[in-house]
């Protein structure tokens, strides 16, 4: 029963998300959540990723990097099989199988230099290739930028990792606590780039990365407009 009413909250959420014309209605709180966003980073996840990677070797922090990213090739198939590219969604499977058995557990990426490309879904990406519109964006304290769909899909794609499977506690926060900070180790050094406001920035990149992974990287560009002027003829 609770499942049942679980599904339905979901379900009415969804729907919800046609109700928001605005991109980011939430603007002011937003602003003030990046911000706190921003200091917790500096203060906090900034010097703890700067310390795991000075006092990590590079094999050994490759090897994290690659065992986070096997696990999260299960979730990533099944987003594949959900989303009908089956064929993606079996690659994924068989980049776990063979990463986790002649990988090491996937602390080396063997399915790689087999061919197996590594693919990036989620189930915010299902969802919008279900047609599920992205609701209004939102920053999430301590997790930053999201729209309203990626924060729902946040549920789903808990259950669709294997670390919820390891009953022992302190082993799966852990094992999340190393990913997380393993993370923010491969964005060092980014924040470099950043132009103009830094919210806006971060608003807009967002986004735009999102329906670069929504669409499997097909960008829509107006380069056909140019095809008008081949009919011209050179003068010269």
């Amino acid at each position: 029963m609770k499942l049942v009413k679980k599904i339905i909250v979901l379900h009415l959420a969804l729907i919800s998300l046609n109700c928001f014309p605005d991109i980011d209605p939430l603007e002011n709180l937003n602003k003030k959540t990046h911000n706190l966003n921003q200091t917790l980073d500096l203060n906090v996840a900034s010097p703890i990723a700067r310390f795991y990677k000075n006092v990590t070797p590079n094999f050994i922090e490759k090897g994290i990097s690659n065992f986070s990213q096997n696990i999260e090739d299960l979730s990533i198939g099944l987003n594949n099989i959900l989303q009908g590219k089956i064929n993606s969604g079996l690659s994924d499977f068989s980049r776990f199988l063979i990463n986790t058995s002649i990988g090491l557990g996937g602390f080396i990426d063997v399915a790689s230099s087999l061919g197996f490309q590594k693919h990036d879904e989620d189930f915010g990406q299902t969802l919008a290739v279900w047609g599920v519109e992205q609701g209004p964006y939102i920053v999430l304290p301590g997790l930053g930028p999201s729209t309203l769909r990626d924060t729902l899909s946040m549920i789903p794609d808990a259950f669709l990792t294997p670390l919820w499977l390891i009953e022992h506690d302190r082993t799966s926060y852990s094992l999340t606590a190393i990913d997380l900070i393993d993370t923010r180790a491969r964005y060092l050094g980014l924040e470099s780039v950043v132009i103009g406001d830094e919210y806006l920035f971060f608003r807009d990149a967002y986004l735009q990365s999102r329906e670069f992974e929504i669409n499997d990287g097909v960008v829509e560009d107006d380069f056909d407009d140019f095809e008008d002027f081949e009919d011209f003829e050179d003068f010269d």
